[in-house]
């Protein structure tokens, strides 16, 4: 690990910055976790693929340290206030954080099984998706480490766009499984990352929310602003 925790924390505030410097560090690995699974799948990148995988452990260990620190300073600070929403905010956006690191590796290990087999099918439109997806974590990740609602919000309504994307790519790739039978094996293994993208970006919107939460001490919406894409999807596989 990169971050020198070697040194005692004697005062309140110096935990609540160690704090803050965990949750940026681990969020930013998790951003490179999307974008090396999102080269592997653009670029056919081996390499991407596997360093995707091998940061996984990290996000782990730092999840298990957030969760130690959190514990400390709930049972020995006694936080009151916007100091308490964002430590209690810190435990479930970790969670979220680590989940969406085990999507990227997901992600990135499926990538590298429809290289020999895909060259006929469109990548185009889960690019587009992966992009989405990507620039939603990093706004994301930049308001929780700057505590700003309104960026927090923009994320939260552009989950649409991304279920959206997802009920267009679901629709394609199941097209090019009906015209070609043999376009069944690669097109299953994108439809596990067209999901796996869809979760990263749930996770996303549920940091946004907690963000949104520790900062102004008021929750969002319950119901998601959406294009419809699961119902929809639920729809075609009846008929399918």
């Amino acid at each position: 690990m990169s971050l020198d925790r070697s040194h005692i924390v004697k005062s309140y505030e110096q935990e609540l910055d160690l704090l803050r410097t965990m949750m940026a560090q681990m969020g930013r690995i998790v951003e490179s976790q999307v974008g090396l699974a999102l080269d592997a799948i653009a670029e056919h990148d081996e390499a991407a693929a596997d360093e995707a995988a091998r940061r996984d452990p990290e996000v782990d260990e730092l999840e298990r340290e957030v969760e130690g620190l959190v514990i400390r300073l709930l049972a020995l600070r006694s936080p009151m206030g916007p100091d308490l929403r964002e430590i209690v905010a810190a435990l479930k956006i970790t969670g979220d954080l680590e989940r969406i690191g085990d999507y990227a590796a997901s992600i990135a290990r499926r990538a590298m099984k429809v290289v020999d087999e895909g060259e006929k099918i469109s990548l185009s439109g889960l690019r587009s998706m992966g992009r989405l997806v990507r620039e939603n974590l990093q706004r994301t990740v930049s308001a929780m480490i700057a505590h700003d609602p309104s960026q927090a919000t923009e994320v939260w309504h552009a989950d649409q766009g991304v279920d959206e994307h997802y009920l267009t790519l679901f629709r394609e790739l199941v097209t090019y499984m009906m015209e070609d039978p043999r376009n069944i094996r690669s097109c299953t293994e994108l439809l596990f990352i067209a999901k796996n993208l869809e979760r990263i970006g749930d996770h996303t919107t549920n940091i946004a929310e907690r963000v949104f939460y520790a900062a102004t001490g008021d929750n969002l919406p319950a119901l998601r602003p959406r294009g419809g894409a699961r119902k929809s999807v639920a729809k075609d596989v009846k008929k399918s």
